[in-house]
């Protein structure tokens, strides 16, 4: 018997807090950005800065998710082969 474990599930509130807190940063960033007093290519650069800095926290992120993800893959097929195997020798030994 193969099992799983029950997929976890964000609540709303977790879930609207964590966008909430993604906007907020980034509105505020970017608005102080924008009131610096620097030319614009230094507000651009900081700007670009931003965006890469994001970006990257983003493909991190799904990296490590996905790398969880397959570990606990990997888990689940080896379990299941193990299951397999007793089961195989159980039908030999009876």
């Amino acid at each position: 018997m193969l099992h799983t474990t029950p997929h976890h599930a964000d609540t709303p509130a977790w879930r609207f807090q964590t966008w909430a807190a993604f906007i907020l940063s980034l509105g505020a960033t970017s608005i102080g950005i924008w009131w610096m007093p620097v030319d614009i290519w230094t507000k651009c650069f900081v700007g670009l800065g931003l965006w890469f800095t994001v970006s990257s926290c983003f493909s991190l992120a799904k990296s490590e998710r996905d790398r969880h993800e397959g570990g606990k893959l990997s888990a689940q097929v080896q379990e299941h082969h193990v299951e397999r195997v007793l089961r195989d020798l159980s039908k030999d030994v009876a």
